[in-house]
């Protein structure tokens, strides 16, 4: 009687569970029958004869493991320096004028800043050991972080090891997938990887064109509009640089800023040429423009220009730049930046602080060599004035192979006459490849006497190469 009452209890039971749970349950037996099925009777290859795979080996053609290079390919054909980096340089044994490097205010050549740096390797050694997260944070690490906020009037600074991990990380570790990044169409190579990695929706505007920026801004907001609760989800960036790498031109920050407040979105600013460059006291593009910091949710920088050293740097509010300590894949997973080269890097912040008059020197050279640049009939210069990055393009447009073939005749002509200017190089995966210029780099070590030379050593080499 018990047993018979259990029985029709568990009927019960079973009738209470839903059908789509039995329907589950008898299509997961189904399946796994199908699994055991296929491992058990899906396995039997066909055995091909000698014969066969004689034939088929013969007609396999792989594919190379390397693509085949142009026999006039310039890698095949590299520049050799045999002196260190200064105001001059040794290419291919020509005792040439330095305009070809990113030293700005002329930190390379720094006694001061050199003896530091073997004071710090005789203290520390060479490597930091490991990542900071780990073993690799050592005391100078510290100070340089505390150093940059200081100096950048922000709350905390991040260093990393790395200029490129810098930029590429610090946007992945924010922006991530469904997320709406706005973003201008000439921003580097870095930032590029940085948006792959994030795999955000990206929309580009038309290089320094805020009109073309709002105008994708109000299409966005009536998009929103027909699905609000999906838009109060989705968080908005916009990534833009200080002055573009690519052309030397300077973002409309002020612009910038205000669609930004109009718009809700989180703005990022890539420093790596302004900082130390461009202001009163070399803090970049918002001390330029006297835009307040707190305006800006971070500001990107390198070490490997102004500073004379490697590696860069992130800096913003506590909230934000602590995520960085966790989610930075360039911080968490690389070794620290080397004793030796966080020392040369506070050094140089030393002689920045000591000396703001080197800023104004910078500038006025800048523009000296602007004006001159700009007088040269064969070239047209689209760099901000007081960019110590120009690039100069060809008048007459021709087709970018062509550009490029000209241009670097253009380069080594010069290098025969004692100055050093480069065609910067592009990897061809970059995205909107940008035009091919001769680019020229300014630096406080420049006299006047020396901007002269070289602007006329390169309307020689250009005729030269225009007109032979």
């Amino acid at each position: 009687m018990n047993s018979k009452f259990a029985f029709l209890e568990s009927m019960d039971i079973l009738n209470t569970i839903p059908q789509y749970h039995t329907l589950l349950a008898a299509l997961l037996v189904l399946w796994l029958l199908w699994l055991i099925a296929k491992r058990r009777y899906g396995n039997h290859r066909t055995v091909l004869s000698d014969d066969e795979v004689q034939c088929k080996l013969a007609e396999w053609q792989p594919e190379p493991l390397v693509p085949k290079t142009e026999k006039n390919h310039p890698s095949l054909t590299p520049k050799h320096i045999t002196s260190r980096v200064g105001k001059r340089i040794i290419v291919n044994g020509k005792d040439c004028l330095n305009l070809g490097t990113h030293n700005y205010l002329g930190f390379l050549e720094n006694k001061e800043i050199q003896e530091k740096a073997v004071a710090t390797i005789k203290k520390y050694g060479v490597g930091s050991c490991g990542p900071r997260g780990f073993y690799g944070t050592v005391d100078v690490h510290l100070e340089l972080e505390e150093r940059l906020a200081n100096f950048m009037e922000m709350e905390e600074a991040i260093v990393y090891s790395y200029g490129f991990s810098t930029t590429a990380s610090a946007i992945s570790a924010y922006c991530k997938r469904n997320d709406l990044v706005f973003t201008d169409e000439k921003v580097n190579f870095a930032i590029q990887k940085g948006l792959d990695a994030s795999r955000s929706n990206i929309k580009y505007f038309q290089h320094n064109d805020v009109q073309d920026l709002e105008s994708l801004l109000i299409k966005q907001a009536e998009l929103d509009t027909k699905n609000p609760k999906k838009a109060t989800r989705r968080r908005r960036f916009l990534i833009v640089e200080g002055i573009y790498t690519n052309t030397g031109q300077i973002c409309p920050l002020p612009e910038l800023v205000t669609l930004c407040r109009k718009y809700k979105l989180r703005i990022f600013v890539d420093e790596s040429i302004s900082f130390g460059t461009l202001g009163k006291c070399g803090k970049g593009v918002t001390e330029h423009f006297g835009v307040p910091r707190h305006e800006v949710d971070m500001i990107i920088g390198s070490l490997e220009g102004t500073i004379g050293s490697i590696g860069g740097f992130c800096v913003g509010s506590s909230f934000v730049i602590e995520h960085q300590r966790l989610s930075g894949l360039g911080y968490c997973f690389s070794a620290s930046l080397p004793p030796l080269l966080t020392s040369a890097a506070i050094t140089s912040i030393d002689i920045m602080e000591r000396d703001p008059q080197i800023f104004m020197t910078l500038k006025e050279i800048c523009v000296i060599a602007d004006q001159g640049l700009r007088e040269i009939e064969y070239f047209e210069v689209s760099s901000f004035p007081e960019s110590p990055v120009k690039h100069l393009y060809l008048k007459n447009a021709l087709q970018p192979a062509e550009e490029q073939k000209v241009l670097t005749s253009i380069s080594n002509k010069c290098i025969e006459n004692n100055v050093a200017i480069i065609v910067p190089a592009y990897l061809p995966v970059e995205r909107d490849l940008p035009r091919p210029s001769l680019r020229i780099c300014v630096s406080v070590l420049l006299k006047k006497t020396d901007i002269d030379f070289a602007l006329k050593t390169l309307v020689t080499s250009t005729k030269e190469v225009l007109f032979q």
